[in-house]
């Protein structure tokens, strides 16, 4: 699975130039409103330097790691969700993504032009909410009158209707679908409406560079991610070891990318695992929690469907005992099977028949 996380935010927060940085793709970045109106799209490879550890042990033809794509949209004014903008064709492009990720402008340059004259990041995190909340009351009231001669002609169907009523009256209170506490069964209902609410929210702080290492306050009760756009574009332009000094001389033990990542990760429970050998070290996304026979259905669907067994060894191990034959002849590479619950880190090899 490669995570995909939608990219919003007011004009003029730094959101394109942001995007710019953290996929190395070419964007078009001004500094007034509306300037695109198509979303730029990027694929970026999750950072992780275990990948590193274990192609110095197997030599392989290749190293794949996992990928996160970024959805980058036009920035959002008030008035969105009513078209203001574009807003409600902006909108659409991120309403498949995995989350959604609002860049808050922190940082200050008098040339770049604030689209309510001030830096106020909690205003601009209640305009966005607002207009994210109205877009989806027009989703689900579009979407009620289909649902109730669904509910007549079919009894399962009732519950999609009544708990997409429940779902209206919260967002008219101006709730996000995400904190109506919700029961599984309850979002599984309401799942292909594609709700923007119902999506988790990360928040990246784009601040100066003399404010990364400053204590932020908490948007949503969570701490944002801070970055520098400019600061993820000068480490955008070196190579690795330049990149890895420019980072030491300004105190960074990661780049603003990584710590996006990870805290994606975090957010949404999501771990690698990895297959290793002389064709490729690849890293695989999945959800904490997950048995091997769906580790396995990452791969390819046969992999699940046909699942025998896997042979496991932690990270730690295979790189301590040298690979797979120094963890088999340690005693270190276990048979696992359908009930296992794969662990971040994981080195595995599947065994299958369809």
């Amino acid at each position: 699975m490669s995570l995909s996380i939608g990219i919003v935010g007011l004009p003029n927060v730094g959101k394109s130039s942001l995007f710019t940085a953290l996929t190395k793709k070419s964007g078009f970045a001004a500094n007034y409103p509306f300037a695109t109106i198509e979303p730029n799209v990027g694929l970026v490879p999750v950072p992780d330097d275990r990948l590193d550890a274990l192609a110095k042990i197997d030599n392989p033809a290749k190293i794949v790691p996992a990928t996160v794509e970024f959805v980058d949209i036009a920035g959002l004014v008030a008035g969105a969700s009513q078209g203001e903008g574009l807003g409600n064709k902006f909108l659409a492009n991120i309403r498949e993504t995995d989350a959604i990720c609002e860049v808050v402008r922190f940082f200050s340059d008098p040339n770049v032009e604030h689209v309510s004259k001030k830096v106020d990041p909690q205003s601009d995190v209640e305009t966005i909410k607002t207009e994210l909340v109205l877009a989806d009351i027009a989703t689900v009231e579009k979407a009620l009158p289909r649902l109730e001669k669904e509910s007549k002609r079919d009894k399962t169907a009732v519950f999609k209707f009544e708990t997409a009523k429940k779902v209206l009256e919260g967002l008219n209170e101006g709730h996000r679908v995400l904190t109506l506490g919700l029961s599984d069964e309850e979002l599984a209902a309401i799942k292909d409406l594609c709700l923007l609410t119902c999506k988790p929210m990360l928040y990246i702080a784009n601040v100066d560079e003399d404010q990364l290492d400053a204590e932020l306050p908490e948007i949503d009760g969570q701490i944002p991610v801070p970055i520098c756009a400019k600061t993820e574009a000068d480490l955008a332009e070196l190579d690795a070891e330049d990149a890895k000094m420019f980072m030491e001389e300004l105190g960074l033990s990661e780049s603003g990318l990584a710590r996006l990542i990870r805290e994606a990760y975090k957010l949404l429970g999501l771990q690698s695992y990895f297959t290793s050998g002389e064709t490729e070290t690849r890293a695989w996304t999945i959800p904490i929690g997950a048995k091997a026979p769906q580790a396995a259905g990452v791969i390819h669907s046969d992999f699940e469907r046909g699942f025998i067994k896997a042979e496991t060894a932690s990270f730690e191990d295979y790189v301590a005992l040298n690979g797979e034959k120094g963890c088999r002849e340690a005693g270190k590479l276990r048979q696992e099977g359908k009930e296992y619950v794969v662990q971040d880190g994981d080195v595995m090899h599947f065994k299958f028949n369809v």
